[in-house]
């Protein structure tokens, strides 16, 4: 009785734990070579680049319904730039051409549902 030592060492004593190098269900597959979700497929974004600038379009007339309708959601929000790619100055200018055009009833504020 006595002479019986526990195998295990107490806490302080072990070093501090790490996570363990397997999960519950063993060791992880290696993910195949191309992108964070795998498939083999290489994920390729195009780079967006304004389209006034490289039309070199300085200014946006309210006037001109056809451009800003592409720039206006289907539900009548401006579209953002981080969707469309237009640089900061452009994006100003669009939506102020944008609420020029809507108040002179243009443009809609909303489309009816």
């Amino acid at each position: 009785m006595a002479d019986e030592t526990t195998s295990t060492p107490s806490p302080e004593q072990q070093a501090p734990s790490s996570r363990p190098s397997s999960g519950p269900g063993g060791p992880r597959p290696a993910r195949p070579a191309g992108g964070p979700g795998g498939g083999g497929r290489k994920f390729f974004r195009r780079k967006k680049v304004c389209k006034f600038c490289t039309e070199k379009i300085d200014a946006i007339s309210y006037r001109d319904v056809r451009l800003l309708q592409g720039f206006v959601a289907e539900r009548g929000k401006i579209v953002p730039r981080r969707l469309t790619g237009v640089c900061t100055r452009h994006q100003r200018r669009l939506s102020q051409a944008i609420k020029q055009s809507r108040n002179i009833a243009l443009l809609a504020f909303a489309t009816r549902y």
